[in-house]
């Protein structure tokens, strides 16, 4: 009698259980929905306003804000659709996303921003700081996120091998004369952050990071392959071979190399034959022209 009795109360509190889930839920969503209101606001000034001073304090409230909506009871799972003047990219294992955005400077220079945010109910991440003018040999660096190579990024790929990682696609805007690209790599060990592997192997060096940099007039192709492993990009190269090493004359010369992956490592692949990157038919086949004025458009966003 006493085992029904107890059913019975937990039968009848039941529904009350669910609403106030539901209701619980429902209230997360209408924060969440305002907090994207507000920063969607704040991004746009963050893109648009004219005046650097507004912009950078626009950049500071959307910080204070961003880590305020976060803090919402799985706010991870919170698509933020609205919200254009970021980008957010999630790992293909949805262990974690990342989000960042840059702030342009009054020099044509910018500063990136943006933090991992684990999966959970609750709020885990790694706050980005952008260290890169400190990073006098950034190919060689490996880091931590308090001193980030700082991009924004748009494509993650996992490398499952005994010490799996992360390689991450970026667009960095550089000066008014050049832009730049990253491969990077992020890790995790010990709860902890860290950017950079030595992973690339190719000309007789092992780098812990790829950049390329070109001049700001051009559209640099960098995307990944996943039927092949292969992450395919343009061959940069100056107009005159008298301008080698004025990365400010280097672009695109109509030529591929890429990486491809081997083992936990990537090896360096010179002159690529494009017909063997899926075709037009293929859903995966992105145009490399297209992609990379996709690429550039996504980071000017």
């Amino acid at each position: 009698m006493k085992k029904l009795l107890i059913i019975c109360f937990l039968m009848a509190a039941l529904p009350r259980i669910i609403f106030a889930q539901q209701a619980d839920s429902a209230a997360n969503l209408k924060r969440l929905r305002l907090y994207e209101d507000s920063l969607a606001y704040l991004g746009k000034k963050i893109i648009n306003d004219s005046v650097d001073f507004n912009r950078k304090n626009a950049n500071y409230a959307f910080i204070k804000m961003l880590v305020g909506t976060l803090k919402v009871p799985n706010s991870f799972y919170y698509p933020f659709d609205s919200l254009k003047s970021i980008t957010i990219t999630n790992s293909p294992d949805r262990h974690f996303r990342i989000l960042t955005w840059h702030v342009l400077n009054d020099d044509g220079s910018y500063r990136f921003y943006g933090t991992i945010q684990m999966r959970g109910s609750s709020l885990q991440m790694f706050p980005l700081n952008d260290y890169s003018p400190q990073l006098t040999n950034p190919e060689d660096s490996i880091t931590t996120n308090a001193k980030w190579f700082g991009a924004q990024y748009y494509k993650i790929i996992h490398v499952t091998t005994p010490k799996s990682y992360y390689v991450l696609l970026g667009w960095k805007g550089n000066t008014i004369q050049t832009t730049k690209k990253v491969i990077d790599v992020l890790s995790f060990n010990d709860g902890k952050a860290f950017f950079g592997l030595p992973v690339f192997d190719g000309n007789g060096k092992t780098r812990k990071r790829v950049v390329f940099e070109y001049t700001r007039q051009a559209s640099m192709l960098l995307r990944y392959v996943p039927e092949q492993n292969l992450i395919v990009f343009d061959h940069l190269s100056p107009p005159d071979h008298k301008l080698k090493g004025k990365l400010s004359s280097y672009g695109p010369d109509l030529s591929y190399d890429g990486y491809v992956e081997r083992g936990g490592h990537w090896a360096f692949v010179l002159n690529l034959d494009m017909r063997n990157v899926p075709d037009a038919q293929d859903e995966q086949y992105v145009d490399p022209k297209k992609q990379a004025a996709i690429d550039k458009a996504t980071a000017n966003q």
